[in-house]
């Protein structure tokens, strides 16, 4: 697999698994209904740092961004998102995703990372765990998950030194 940062061409081979997983509304606190000109500019603003992964035939099959969660003294602590195409899950490639970025966030100088809202339902949870993120907290009942009613959202933490 080959992770490398992704070009404004790029758009139109994540679009399609963005649409899907966001359409779902079960991992991420966006609106379901965003149009594909709103994502482009919230998956691929100019302040985002942003990276696909693609399998053997060149298939994007996953995406992520590194961005800074805060500005001014706490700039350096970074903020992410991940996106796998599901029907690509399984397989190693979001292990692979965050990987790359926790080294790119070090190279570019941050000290921690910090996801603002992950859904407790998502199985993404364990993964972030076993690279070392914790909970720092859970807003509870925050996300209304078609499956599973109302969860919480957790604030996950990892420093990078």
């Amino acid at each position: 697999m080959l992770i490398r940062e992704a070009a404004a061409e790029d758009w139109p081979r994540i679009w399609p698994f963005w649409h899907r997983i966001v359409a779902a509304a079960e991992s991420y606190a966006w609106d379901p209904e965003t149009t594909e000109e709103a994502a482009r500019d919230l998956w691929m603003g100019p302040a985002k740092r942003v990276y696909v992964a693609e399998d053997e035939s060149g298939t994007v099959v996953g995406s992520a961004y590194l961005t800074a969660n805060y500005g001014g003294p706490a700039a350096r602590v970074a903020n992410a998102g991940f996106m796998v195409d599901p029907d690509r899950s399984g397989r190693g490639i979001g292990r692979a995703l965050a990987g790359h970025l926790l080294a790119e966030a070090r190279a570019h100088g941050f000290r921690a990372m910090v996801f603002n809202a992950v859904v407790e339902t998502n199985p993404a949870v364990g993964l972030w765990a076993s690279l070392g993120f914790t909970i720092l907290g859970t807003v509870p009942e925050a996300f209304d998950h078609p499956r599973h009613g109302r969860v919480g959202l957790h604030i996950m933490y990892r420093a990078l030194d």
